[in-house]
Formats: structure tokens, sequence, C-alpha cells
């Protein structure tokens, strides 16, 4: 953060239980942020700003500090997005000393379909046509991809006074999912995007479906990028299943040469393994799927328990098998600083591409 940062804001959240809310907001945001926690309050430190955050009276008070204002906006929406969905079911009322301007979010970015095309039999490549990639390069690979009705000029979401996105409704509404940008071609001004093609039999994916029929010129929009920074480290563990074949892969893409990689990625089959072009050394262990759940787990922690105490360790997978990994990395005092640690579905759920 920059020591002259002057844009300001302050919230107060009524949560059922804030001390509960405090707790999911530091184990989440751990990820995507240096979080300290001294008892009852934290501090999230990010490339775009700090959020302080303490309990007072059963209410959690928050003060943000950014460099800009359009940074200031962005971290308001993530803020009131996370805490919304920390509550669940449960009331929660969100107030800001000054509300939220009535337009688009500044994070939101307009695509046009440039060409689709199969990398596996389940692995489909979308790459889109983007008037600015600058703020995709280098830096947080995960947006949100915002799909609209075919057949339909699209209505793009704006803010609530709160600070949450006010997503169109009705014959407008969009379908909106998690994704990695895998490739940026900065010459000509296209981002690439997996879609892991899923295989069960009466789930809904629009996700997959939106690249499985995409077309040249059709409109969609990418809400980002956050989250997901890439590593660096001379010496880098990457364990994952395909939802984080993308990452993995544009992580091997962009490591400056000789930077050193173990890779453990769990796919269907041998048809799912993709080739990693990489300028540093990559040694893959490619596990397909067979009976057991915890395959990827157990030889993740393998590795865990054999590797330095150097090595960058980035995982995504399945929320359980992300907790057993985080659980053996804390076990042995991996430094905080050299863990990505991000679970990407949840067992007995479809996962979404990343």
């Amino acid at each position: 953060m920059n020591a002259l940062t002057e844009f300001k804001l302050a919230g107060i959240a009524l949560p059922k239980d804030a001390a509960g809310m405090l707790d999911e907001v530091c184990e989440h945001f751990i990820e995507h942020a240096e979080v300290r926690r001294t008892g009852d309050a934290a501090t999230l430190t990010s490339e775009i700003g700090t959020a302080h955050m303490r309990i007072e009276a059963g209410r959690l008070l928050i003060d943000l500090s950014c460099p800009t204002q359009e940074a200031l906006q962005m971290s308001r929406t993530i803020i009131a997005e996370h805490l919304f969905y920390f509550a669940g079911d449960d009331p929660l009322e969100l107030t800001w000393s000054g509300p939220a301007p009535r337009t688009r979010p500044a994070n939101l970015h307009e695509i046009t379909v440039v060409s689709a095309s199969d990398v596996t039999p389940r692995m489909r490549r979308v790459v889109f046509a983007c008037p600015d990639v600058t703020p995709f390069i280098g830096g947080d690979m995960h947006v949100r991809l915002l799909v609209p009705p075919k057949g339909r000029a699209p209505v793009w979401p704006g803010l609530q006074e709160d600070g949450r996105i006010a997503w169109p409704r009705g014959e407008d509404a969009l379908v909106v999912r998690a994704y990695t940008i895998r490739a940026i071609d900065e010459e000509r001004g296209e981002i690439a995007v997996d879609f892991l093609q899923h295989p069960a039999a009466g789930i809904a994916t629009p996700g997959a479906d939106f690249a499985r029929d995409a077309r040249p010129g059709d409109k969609a929009a990418l809400l980002g990028p956050g989250g997901g920074g890439l590593p660096q480290a001379g010496s880098i563990l990457l364990a994952g299943d395909e939802t984080a074949l993308p990452a993995i892969a544009r992580i091997a893409a962009e490591v400056p040469a000789g930077t050193r990689m173990q890779a453990i990625i769990e796919v269907e089959d041998e048809a799912e393994e993709q080739a990693l072009p990489t300028a540093g050394s990559l040694d893959v262990r490619w596990l397909h799927r067979a009976g057991s759940g915890n395959m990827l787990a157990q030889a993740a922690l393998q590795a865990v328990a054999e590797m330095d105490d150097e090595t960058f360790v980035w995982v995504a997978c399945e929320r359980e098998d992300v907790r057993r990994i985080r659980a053996a990395l804390k076990s042995r005092g991996h430094d905080r600083n050299r863990i990505y640690a991000a679970w990407y579905w949840e067992r007995e759920r479809t996962p979404s591409s990343h």
C-alpha cells in the first residue's frame, strides 16, 4: 500500500454472529490477502487496499483504505458480497459512510467470442476479444464470467447502495460462474478461458454449456480479476484436479526460466492429460481417477512431507482435501507466505471450472 493512501470508507455490519463472521472472513481471505488477526480485530491487506475490521457491541466495524477511488469501490463490493455470502440465510444489515455509486462495477470488462475449440475431450477453450487486457496480465487469475441470455442484448449489473452487485433479473438474468484466465495475448487483445465439460447427466452446467455452444461474435463480460495470483518462488509444488488445471497450466507457462516445479494433477483418464509448456523445469505426475475420492490428497500430502521449506505450495481441489493439506502444512510450520490452498468445489456437488 502507498503511504499516501487517501480514499477511505467506513462501514457497519450487523450480523447474527459477529465473531463467527470475522472467523469466516479471516479463513477465506487468507488466500487472497495478508491477514493479521488479533482477538476481535483483523486487518486484510492486498494490492488494492487495506480493510480493518473489529467487533464492537455485536457489530462488525469496517474501515477501508485504498490508493484510488476505483480500488475503494471494488474493495467495498468484495467485502459486501462476501459478508452476505457468509451470512447465508441469517439476517444481515450493512451500511456505509457513503452510498455506492449507481454505476457498473469498475472491474467489469465486456468481451466477444473469437473462437472455441476442444483442448481435450472434457476441456474446451474459448478465446475472447477484450478492448483492454492490461488488468489481466501478470496478476490475479480468477474472474467471474457473465453470460447474457441467448438472443437478448446484454444488460450488465450495477451496484446496490450497500455495495453489493445489482444483478439483472427476469429475462435479462445472467449466467455467472467463476473461471481462471488461462492465457492472455497482449498483442492481439485476446483472453483464453478453459471450461471443464462435465459428463454427469441431469446436472445443470450453464458455464460449460456456454463454452460448448459459443460462436464468434457472442457477447459476454468478465468481472475481475481477483484472487489466485501467480506464485513467486524458485521452487513450486502444484497440486490440483481438472478444475485447477487451467490455473496450473498458466502458472507453468508464466514462471521465469529456472523455476523448478513439481505438479500432481488428477484427471479422468489419459485423454485428459495436457502438454504444459514452460520456461522452467516441470515434473508432472498425472493421476487417473479411480474409485478412491482422496487419491490426489494422499499424493499431495506425501509430496508436502518430502519437500523443503523454501518450496511454494499451490493447491486447488475439493474442500475437505484442501483442509487436510492445509492442516499438514500448518503442522510442519510451513511459511504462510509460501502457501496458496483454495477449494474449488465440494464433494457431492458439481465441480465448477476455474
